[in-house]
């Protein structure tokens, strides 16, 4: 039975490559079904909520005319990486699996956020690479893949469906160095064939709430642990480099494409931008979900710019596909019933301000042109973190001590804002760039943007 293994088993994971895997089980009814084993990176709440259900799950899909319901039952198998490494080793090794994919969000690959490569001295990898028995999914993958080289296990292909730009390379970029730096090898035989495709992937998906429990409990009649919202929209584009075989993703709405570039660029510079800019934006004036943020005549039309700026970045060949894609974006961030918290989408902003919103400015910037409201949305992050400073409450990212000892400190907000983003990119920072920035932060702090 054909496998695919999952590390980073959350909703995002179940919303998404979960369920176009059951689509296309249910549309392949002759061949033999994909299954998967979901693999929770530290925690077994999810794990122990699904085992009396076999680990199916309803999948609560919201739109505007309504909540559709749908039953999701691909996985047969739950691992807890923390608890049992082992068995995730056996997994990647196994010749069963054929895919691995991955959702363990920016931070989970443990890249230098300066220029994007694996951080030997980031704390988990340090340890991973001194232990058998490794947790992290880079050493996960690597010690895996070593295992399977030359077993004759055939050829497995590797989906980071996080937002990371160029995921597929960065993600092998990152397995290969800490092979390296562990001496392990993972090269094997032509049948052995190991690739990493970049992907694209979009689907909101807030937290699991007790009201969904409950709307899904008197829907159905019976009560679940763990249903899953989501929204009707969805897209999975997948460049065409596959090791073996798949399952039939592509007739059930994915796109398996040669180049997913000019995609990933749309989606990482206006819905993952916008909503990183009604996040910060939106708690700065308030505000808790997207829906009362987009609905606030200000930041609507923060958003509305940043779209202007953002798609005069994008490939010619894509442009025609804007004002739909535009219309679409903001239609679903109107849904009042998806309840999408901005504090969710707050988090590890280090991780996603580098990859989501300095591209918009760089490529502004080398056509001679200005970024005013990218620059904003920026200036709203360093608001954020300051008033967090201040206020002592808490932010949740992996760079959270050294962002918020410099927030807090009492130096200019041009160093302030300078120090900020050398945390976070290597990127050359012009100085006339770095007092725009100060200034729209300072008109922020001051109420007066």
């Amino acid at each position: 039975m054909p496998r695919i293994l999952h590390l980073g088993f959350g909703n995002f994971h179940r919303a998404h490559q979960a369920w176009y895997t059951e689509l296309a089980n249910r549309r392949a009814e002759a061949a033999a079904p994909w299954r998967i084993t979901g693999v929770s990176m530290r925690r077994p709440d999810l794990r122990d909520a699904l085992a009396p259900e076999g680990f199916a799950y309803t999948l609560a899909i919201r739109g505007r005319d309504g909540l559709d319901l749908e039953r999701v039952t691909v996985h047969d198998e739950i691992l807890v990486a923390a608890e049992d490494p082992e068995a995730v080793l056996r997994r990647i090794a196994d010749p069963e699996t054929r895919i691995v994919t991955l959702t363990v969000t920016e931070k989970g690959y443990h890249l230098d956020p300066r220029d994007g490569t694996l951080d030997l001295a980031d704390p988990r990898i340090r340890a991973d690479l001194e232990a058998e028995r490794p947790q992290s999914a880079v050493g996960l993958l690597a010690h895996g893949l070593a295992r399977r080289a030359g077993s004759g296990a055939g050829g497995l292909t590797v989906i980071s469906c996080d937002n990371i730009s160029g995921n597929g390379r960065k993600l092998r970029a990152a397995v290969a160095r800490f092979a390296q730096a562990a001496g392990l090898e993972i090269g094997g035989t032509a049948g052995d064939r190991v690739t990493f495709p970049d992907t694209m992937v979009d689907r909101i998906t807030p937290a699991t709430t007790e009201e969904l429990r409950a709307s899904v409990a008197a829907a159905t009649g019976r009560p679940e642990a763990a249903p899953v919202p989501t929204e009707t929209f969805s897209e999975w584009i997948v460049e065409d480099d596959f090791a073996s075989d798949r399952p039939a993703w592509d007739r059930v709405g994915a796109e398996i494409v040669a180049d997913v570039a000019p995609f990933e660029a749309r989606k990482l510079r206006l819905l993952n931008a916008s909503h990183s800019f009604l996040a910060y934006a939106g708690l700065l004036a308030g505000h808790r979900y997207v829906q009362d943020a987009i609905a606030d005549p200000a930041l609507r039309a923060g958003v509305e710019r940043l779209f202007d700026e953002a798609g005069a970045t994008l490939a010619e060949e894509i442009r025609d596909t804007l004002p739909a894609y535009r219309a679409a974006l903001l239609a679903r961030f109107d849904v009042v019933e998806m309840k999408h918290e901005l504090a969710q989408i707050a988090m590890d902003g280090s991780q996603k301000v580098p990859v989501r919103l300095l591209p918009i400015v760089r490529a502004l910037r080398q056509r001679g042109l200005p970024a005013p409201q990218a620059t904003t949305a920026i200036a709203s992050w360093v608001a954020w973190l300051v008033r967090a400073a201040e206020k002592g409450r808490p932010v949740h990212d992996p760079a959270a001590d050294g962002l918020l000892k410099i927030a807090g400190s009492r130096t200019g907000t041009p160093a302030l804002c300078r120090a900020l983003l050398e945390q976070v990119t290597q990127e050359p920072l012009p100085e006339d760039w770095i007092a725009d920035l100060a200034g729209r932060t300072d008109r922020i702090l001051e109420g007066k943007a």
